[in-house]
């Protein structure tokens, strides 16, 4: 198989995605957009004076990997931790309004709900600030989230962890989950972050990027080579079923427990933002797969999907739609 399917095995899978559905746990936030234009540099300090032109709120973090689950047609469920306050309200109301179930998410009063503003001018990333608070959810909201994902288990395919290090993904939650998920024959995979490689101990997928990669296999990533050694590394340090590292705009290299390796080349037309392009990766494989998908074929449905969202400029989902048409071309 290249790297390239047949329309009509991508149509397969991709219409089995609307009977599948997918609880995800991990970091909730709201990504804030400030949008302008620099015309001038400021007279206080050698920065850029930006216009603002207009603002908005995406989903982002875990809620965003909600939400490319809904846009790729399944059904999808989330739990998480906001406070109590007007981001939290927006971001409850933002996945109602998309029809995610929203039974899962946990107010904490001594927390405010993440919140990440970037302000971009003339399509490019001027700054971020983030307002957060990265200590680790309390045991009564730890078992919240872990009752809510019991009584799921009858229901869900895969669980996806999504983890941004704000305090949600613990190892003692990821070794719950598991519990749970491998009791019951469920899918488990992970977005995974610097530090917390040791959390991920026996799931089926992790994610990370060429960075993560390099930081939780312990080496350091400069030729195929050495990427190889760090993917098989990190396969048999996890024992995990798949490594996928993914590796911007040269796609993404696939290491499966039966020693299979493949790369993947980029199929992104342009790169303007690869903001998000990370939780459509994991949404993506880890719904082909549940649908049905050999390993590869998720991987080279994933990598299409993020080829759709580093087109866009702000957190960005791909549709069901967008990459049946992405896919035939």
């Amino acid at each position: 198989m290249t790297e390239r399917m047949e329309t009509k095995r991508a149509v397969e899978i991709i219409e089995g995605f609307k009977d599948r559905h997918i609880l995800v746990i991990g970091d909730l936030m709201m990504d804030h957009y400030i949008w302008g234009r620099v015309a001038r540099i400021s007279p206080e300090a050698p920065v850029p004076v930006v216009d603002v032109i207009k603002e908005s709120m995406m989903l982002g973090g875990a809620a965003n990997v909600a939400n490319n689950i809904i846009g790729l047609g399944a059904k999808a469920y989330v739990s998480g931790v906001i406070g109590r306050d007007d981001n939290g309200r927006a971001l409850v109301h933002e996945l109602r309004q998309r029809d995610i179930a929203t039974e899962g998410i946990i107010v904490e009063n001594t927390r405010p709900t993440t919140i990440k503003t970037r302000v971009i001018a003339h399509s490019q990333h001027v700054v971020r600030f983030d307002r957060e608070d990265k200590n680790n959810i309390s045991e009564s909201t730890y078992g919240l989230i872990t009752d809510y994902a019991r009584g799921l288990s009858g229901e869900v395919s895969a669980i996806i962890i999504s983890d941004y290090c704000k305090g949600v993904v613990t190892k003692k939650l990821v070794g719950e989950i598991l519990s749970i998920s491998k009791g019951s024959g469920i899918f488990t995979s992970v977005d995974p972050k610097i530090g917390h490689f040791d959390f991920y101990t026996g799931v089926n997928l992790i994610t990370p990027n060429l960075n993560e990669a390099a930081s939780g296999s312990g080496i350091t990533i400069t030729d195929e080579e050495t990427l190889i050694l760090a993917g098989r590394t990190l396969l048999q340090r996890i024992g995990c079923d798949i490594v996928l590292i993914t590796k911007g705009e040269q796609g993404m290299s696939l290491f499966e427990r039966n020693g299979g390796v493949s790369h993947i080349p980029t199929f992104a037309r342009e790169v303007y933002d690869v903001t998000g392009a990370g939780d459509t990766v994991i949404a993506a494989f880890t719904l082909a797969y549940v649908s049905g998908a050999t390993m590869k074929e998720a991987a080279i449905i994933a990598n299409h999907a993020a080829g759709i969202v580093v087109g866009e400029v702000g957190t960005a989902i791909a549709t069901s739609e967008q990459l049946l048409e992405y896919l035939a071309k």
